[in-house]
């Protein structure tokens, strides 16, 4: 198997671009800690530790020439978020971008929320390319005239002027979450959205920032008798009363907002029971879940825990219909793992366009592919080394003991320091961005 793709399995799959500066020595600011295609794939936007926004915009000969899919360039760049400080609290809130949602388009313009641990913001990305001139009242540099010397009533008109891309923000949704956001999911009914933190979900609607509805809260009355947190949250792509939240005890709770106001009390709940045989030191920790998406079809969702990803499907409860083990050659490590906190690491997943395979990320700057319908998965590498124009990636593979092979990457020479949490799927081709610590690779199906 070559690669896994849109429901073939014999993809192929080719480098196309990387952006961020190639030095060794990375600022802080520039790690890339989200990664988000819109609903059409024609723009990609990034957020940074930082609290900066880029997007970038697919050339349009994509349109026009199937074969030849334009590159994503930079099409507008912001600063989202700032630093500031909770003086009741004493602590420092960093401007770090945790999660962004893009808005479905209804006109001219883009809409996309961003978020950093306190604080959503939802920004109009739109662009100008005329320019007003011949005011009454004030010259064209903006100084206001004298009244005095206006003696006609000039028509104003719209004059060409270079592209300008805009990004303002139009609301700010502050002081609802005590604890970190984690997420935020836009609802299909394209009014209301929910940010979800480590103990409540709220529910707010996008025409009002100064008041949200709690939806869940597991915050117990005395937090000595905390046992879990929630780890991810997000709404049904059809189903506009439905979400789910993900716990860190493995738990998923499927909540149904038409049983009541305060949703408690879960629908379902997906748990998988736990294999006595695999109990360790570790296993509370392995099984708690980093990200939950449905997929495209309202079907299935998928979660991803530190070994493995599982696909659930909604009308079964007791175990998920598809699991897949993304890197178990880890199992033996997670002592020095734990030591050196990486298993503590939250990694994402993602669906393709028509749900038939799932992508995550691992350490190395290694990502894996689950092509579901022939039961094939491929391990990817993003490297500069890889980095010539259309060319293709190379399947590869881990030594798990014994004698390593001539292509094999042993188990103990992986860098743990290198590692793809963040991974996007474009919703309509065979395109997919990456990022690696301060890089986004964009690779894309190879063409004939």
């Amino acid at each position: 198997m070559a690669g896994a793709g849109g429901g073939n399995s014999d993809v192929q799959w080719c480098f196309s671009q990387v952006k961020g500066a190639i030095d060794d020595d990375v600022a802080e600011a520039d790690i890339i800690s989200t990664v988000e295609f819109n609903h059409s794939g024609e723009l990609l936007a990034t957020g940074d530790k930082g609290g900066r926004v880029v997007i970038f915009q697919q050339e349009p000969e994509s349109k026009n020439q199937p074969q030849c899919r334009g590159e994503y360039n930079v099409y507008s760049t912001f600063q989202s978020h700032e630093p500031e400080f909770d003086y009741l609290k004493s602590l420092e809130i960093e401007e770090k971008i945790n999660k962004i949602r893009w808005l479905p388009q209804k006109n001219a313009a883009q809409f996309l929320l961003s978020t950093n641990d306190k604080t959503i913001k939802l920004w109009k990305i739109s662009e100008r390319d005329k320019r007003p001139e011949g005011y009454n009242l004030k010259e064209e540099d903006g100084r206001y005239r004298d009244l005095n010397t206006v003696t006609t009533l000039r028509v104003p008109v719209f004059r060409p002027m270079d592209l300008m891309v805009e990004a303002s923000p139009r609301r700010v949704f502050s002081n609802a979450h005590t604890y970190h956001i984690n997420s935020i999911s836009v609802n299909s009914d394209c009014e209301t959205y929910l940010s979800a933190d480590d103990l409540r979900i709220n529910l707010w609607n996008l025409e009002i920032n100064d008041r949200s509805f709690n939806i869940v809260d597991i915050k117990p009355t005395n937090m000595e008798e905390l046992t879990e947190v929630i780890t991810a949250a997000e709404f049904h792509p059809n189903q506009c009363n439905t979400f789910v939240y993900s716990s860190s005890k493995g738990t998923i709770r499927l909540c149904d907002m038409r049983a009541s106001a305060l949703c408690d009390q879960h629908a379902k709940q997906f748990e998988e029971p736990e294999d006595p045989n695999n109990r360790s030191f570790f296993s509370e920790i392995i099984s708690s879940i980093s990200d939950v998406k449905f997929s495209h079809s309202g079907r299935y969702m998928m979660t991803r825990d530190y070994l493995s990803v599982k696909i659930w499907d909604l009308n079964m409860e007791s175990r998920p219909v598809e699991t897949y083990q993304v890197h178990e050659y880890l199992r033996s490590k997670l002592c020095s793992l734990y030591e050196n906190d990486c298993i503590f690491d939250k990694f994402e997943c993602c669906w393709n366009g028509n749900d038939s395979v799932v992508m995550t990320g691992s350490y190395n700057n290694f990502f894996r592919m689950f092509d579901r319908g022939y039961r094939q998965d491929v391990t990817l590498e993003a490297s500069r080394e890889n980095s010539k124009p259309r060319s293709v990636l190379k399947p590869r593979k881990v030594s798990t003991g014994g004698k390593r092979k001539k292509d094999e990457i042993s188990v103990d020479s992986l860098d743990f320091n290198k590692k793809i949490l963040h991974t996007a799927w474009h919703p309509l081709d065979n395109i997919i961005a990456v990022a690696t610590t301060n890089n986004l690779y964009i690779f894309q199906e190879k063409l004939n």
